[in-house]
């Protein structure tokens, strides 16, 4: 069974920059879709960033495109979230997610890791 490991995040001021890793373990990553997903308190989970499998095809969503990088180890063991520019508005719990296909959410989880951006 596939487990997902979050490790990164932490608390950064405005214009910083953090990376988070996924790590997975019981199965192998590079056949799943991997996705970074994010949560405010009262406010519905975002889906910012997924990397297919198949190709390792990226998408973004538009809160941030160009800021954020997603990509995969080169074991294919690990996938990151590279955040630069950070705002406070990316304060949020970050969460990575692994599905077969593509990113929707509804396969294994990480434990979630909390990012603070201060102005």
């Amino acid at each position: 069974q596939l487990q997902l490991e979050e490790s990164g995040g932490g608390a950064v001021q405005t214009g910083g920059s953090l990376r988070h890793s996924c790590a997975a373990s019981g199965a192998s990553l590079p056949y799943y879709a991997v996705g970074w997903f994010r949560q405010v308190p009262g406010k519905e989970r975002e889906g910012i960033s997924c990397i297919l499998s198949s190709d390792d095809s990226t998408y973004y969503a538009d809160s941030v495109r160009g800021r954020f990088t997603i990509s995969r180890a080169s074991a294919k063991s690990t996938v990151y979230l590279e955040m630069k520019n950070l705002k406070p508005e990316d304060t949020a719990t970050y969460y990575c997610a692994a599905d077969l296909g593509t990113c929707v959410g509804r396969g294994s989880w990480g434990q979630g890791t909390q990012v603070v951006v201060s102005s």
